[in-house]
């Protein structure tokens, strides 16, 4: 199982995909090519902004941005957002299943914008130590 301390340091967006129905990957809502940092603090702080790198298309947003406080759950990270562009996601808990193997993380969980959507991030560390 990770502990907390693992998933402390700086995270680098290296794709973003949505999840259909039968587990198949398909273009998330950033684009091919999104562009994101994701921060956990050791005292439990969390900072996620994340954006499109070409122009915004069908009504979808081309910046997506949160913080607040994280916390471990066995295999799974919780986010509670205290600052964010939407006042629906304030005080939310969002919770994230978790795969981690040294400096890439994987992150499942489900959309915060539009219908409900199963979302997969990999995140790449590029700051912080692997425990």
């Amino acid at each position: 199982m990770t502990t907390a301390h693992e998933l402390v340091g700086v995270w680098q967006l290296e794709a973003f995909h949505d999840i259909d129905s039968t587990g198949a990957l398909h273009e998330g809502p950033l684009g091919p090519e999104p562009r994101g940092l994701l921060f956990y603090s050791a005292d439990g702080h969390v900072s996620v902004t994340m954006m499109r790198t070409g122009p915004a298309h069908g009504g979808r947003s081309a910046y997506m941005s949160y913080a607040g406080t994280w916390r471990r759950e066995g295999d799974r990270v919780v986010h509670t957002i205290d600052v964010a562009p939407e006042p629906g996601w304030l005080g939310t808990e969002q919770s994230r299943d978790l795969e981690l193997d040294g400096d890439d993380l994987v992150l499942h969980g489900t959309s915060l914008v539009g219908p409900v959507q199963r979302r997969v991030l990999h995140w790449r560390r590029i700051a912080g130590d692997a425990a």
